[in-house]
């Protein structure tokens, strides 16, 4: 299709398709927008698009309906965002249990817990877990044995036993 065959097929399909996609969208400027974006579309494509078997009106109709149903996606999916219907619930607090092992964590020694949390949060192996920090296999057995015990000191409870003080 040559530039002025174009501009004829441009000029006699616009405002029916405009039209039609207004009906679709009750969005006038939008329905222009859209058109008008499937004729660049197609105007980039005018090889294979606007020649063949295929009808060029039907194929910019169905161009710019698809661009003008994703612009509404985008638009509601903007509006959800700023109302504030996609906010993630709240997260609850953390237990006292949690606060107290993350309070133990932070005061043992780096490699030791290191160590702790990839054996027994992450579920790493002591060969997976030597191999990540390019420590000996044996050390770091040793790490994690110290850090379970240092881990224990720091998480012992300064409150007594309910059975100690049924003892006391």
């Amino acid at each position: 299709m040559t530039e002025d065959e174009f501009d004829l097929f441009y000029t006699a399909a616009y405002p029916r398709l405009v039209g039609q996609l207004y009906a679709l969208t009750g969005d006038h400027a939008e329905a222009q927008d859209a058109v008008q974006e499937a004729f660049v579309r197609a105007w980039d494509r005018r090889s294979t698009v606007l020649t063949g078997d295929r009808s060029p009106e039907a194929w910019i109709r169905t161009v710019a309906h698809r661009l003008a149903v994703s612009r509404w996606r985008r638009a509601r999916h903007w509006w959800e965002l700023v109302r504030g219907a996609s906010v993630p619930p709240p997260v609850s607090e953390p237990s006292p249990d949690h606060v107290a092992l993350v309070a133990a964590l932070r005061r043992l020694p780096e490699a030791q817990r290191t160590a702790i949390v990839l054996h027994h949060l992450c579920d790493l192996s002591v060969e997976q877990i030597a191999a990540e920090t390019g420590a000996a296999t044996g050390t770091v057995k040793a790490r994690l044995s110290r850090g379970r015990t240092a881990l224990a000191a720091h998480l012992v409870s300064e409150e007594p036993h309910p059975r100690e003080e049924a003892c006391a």
